[in-house]
């Protein structure tokens, strides 16, 4: 009889587990952000604005047992960041002022989560110039006062944020109006990228013509690179959300490469790895701009505070913060140029050719 309940207790334990990892395998499926093998893109993307939903609801301790970390406030603002370039590109398939209520209720639960990410990042920016520069900063007791007192301002933000349950419970309220919403959304169930390309076009553009301003040297070029950086990340987000992510795909990759090599084609043409490589790009050059933008704003805090840390260290990291910036600007408009050269409704027919190609793999 023992032996025969410890069996039970054994298998109803292995059940349990094989539950539980199977919940887990489907909400991981669910939270993907990028179409799955054979998804028509329509029930793709609903299904990745729902998903992102819950993650930034679990991520913001909708359950009350617990205070979310800096860390989970972190990427719940990067998962408002995916869905409001989801919106974005369904703007034709949900109506303007669908999508404008969204983008609205969306942007204002970002800045209500904005201060304490603000702080930590004045804090890792002055780090990481610190690491880049070792002889030039490492010894000055004025670098170090800044530090304390950017960290300082850092904790402060932290534990106002996260200690405040009335503006958690906002954002909550808000996040979880907008997945009942979405929810109800019936996606188009047309086949292919049609109900995205007018989106996808205007991203495109707005971007190419951010692009554009910055390389005129407009007086307000640092304010335009922040503009630009955001439209930088919507086509990163729009790229990725497109892509298709298949356990499969390198195996069949890898295939496809050797029948190549075996025909005398050493060379593929591309075109089927376009919108992934567009998000790699696009990826790429927006951390470059965030890096500009986080120490133009590092430089704007040291002006505004110059006496507690004496003048020759004022002088010394102004000087290296606007030596990067400059390497950064000229980097990032070389790779803006390569990203935007095309006009954006080549740009998009290429998209649309490219997800063709990758669907029949």
């Amino acid at each position: 009889m023992a032996a025969t309940a410890a069996l039970r207790v054994g298998v109803a334990a292995a059940i349990a587990e094989r539950d539980r990892r199977a919940v887990r395998s489907r909400r991981k499926r669910d939270r993907q952000f990028a179409l799955l093998p054979a998804e028509q893109p329509a029930r793709g993307l609903n299904r990745m604005v729902v998903g992102q939903l819950d993650l930034a609801i679990e991520l913001l301790g909708a359950d009350g047992r617990q205070m979310p970390t800096a860390e989970a406030v972190h990427e719940t603002r990067k998962a408002l960041k995916r869905l409001r370039t989801l919106v974005r590109l369904l703007e034709a398939e949900l109506g303007h002022e669908t999508a404008a209520r969204e983008q609205i209720v969306l942007r204002e639960a970002g800045r209500r989560l904005a201060g304490a990410r603000d702080a930590e990042v004045m804090v890792l920016t002055l780090e990481q110039l610190q690491r880049r520069h070792r002889r030039k900063l490492a010894h000055r007791p004025g670098v170090a006062r800044l530090r304390r007192r950017l960290v300082a301002e850092r904790d402060e933000a932290n534990a106002r944020l996260l200690s405040d349950p009335a503006l958690r419970a906002q954002v909550l309220t808000d996040l979880r109006a907008v997945r009942a919403r979405m929810s109800d959304w019936e996606p188009t169930r047309e086949a292919g990228l049609k109900h995205v390309t007018p989106g996808l076009t205007r991203l495109y553009a707005q971007g190419r013509r951010r692009h554009a301003r910055v390389a005129r040297r407009s007086r307000q070029r640092a304010m335009e690179m922040h503009r630009w950086r955001k439209r930088v990340k919507d086509l990163r987000y729009a790229a990725e959300a497109l892509s298709r992510r298949d356990p499969g795909a390198e195996a069949r990759a890898n295939i496809a490469a050797l029948r190549a090599h075996a025909s005398g084609r050493n060379r593929s043409d591309g075109r089927s790895e376009l919108i992934p490589e567009l998000a790699r790009r696009a990826d790429a050059l927006g951390e470059m701009l965030g890096e500009e933008h986080d120490l133009f704003l590092l430089a704007q805090r040291v002006r505004e505070d110059d006496e507690s840390y004496g003048r020759g260290t004022r002088r010394r990291l102004l000087k290296l913060i606007e030596q990067r910036r400059k390497r950064l600007t000229k980097r990032a408009l070389r790779d803006g140029e390569r990203l935007y050269r095309r006009r954006p409704k080549k740009l998009v027919a290429r998209v649309r050719d490219a997800y063709a190609r990758e669907a029949q793999l």
